[in-house]
């Protein structure tokens, strides 16, 4: 269950960065402080600074993968949610896909709008498409 949380809290420091594009190391430290395990909290560390670390890397395949929508069109909430879980996705391989998609659009179920789950699904839909792709042509050429 503190996964859930230390993920929720990126969440919200992802949200948070979007507007100021800032680390906020006070807002870092009040999110931890919660009743988390060493492991989740290592998890947060790693997250949120490799989300700012990639964050020209992850929106450039948003903006790919967003046919139809501008990055300026996306809803703030829904951004986030995407970079934690193309992050999660990408550069963290102990957390399956599925898991980062399905959290991802509880995120935006519970912080966004009615129809933001959809849109992030068919998002994050088609970088599990593209990921599984490459996994099973790399595995081909071995």
């Amino acid at each position: 269950m503190s996964r859930k949380v230390a993920r929720e809290s990126v969440y919200k420091l992802v949200f948070e960065y979007l507007f100021s594009k800032k680390p906020n190391r006070r807002t870092f430290d009040i999110l931890s402080s919660a009743e988390l395990a060493d492991v989740d909290k290592k998890y947060m560390l790693e997250a949120y600074g490799g989300i700012m670390e990639k964050y020209d890397t992850l929106i450039a395949e948003i903006e790919e993968l967003s046919e139809g929508f501008s990055l300026e069109r996306i809803f703030m909430p829904d951004l986030a949610a995407l970079l934690l879980a193309l992050y999660e996705m990408h550069y963290m391989p102990d957390i399956p896909h599925s898991v980062s998609i399905a959290e991802a659009v509880e995120l935006v179920k519970r912080y966004s709008t009615d129809k933001s789950n959809q849109y992030v699904n068919g998002v994050l839909s088609s970088v599990y498409k593209k990921l599984n792709k490459k996994d099973l042509d790399e595995n081909a050429n071995n």
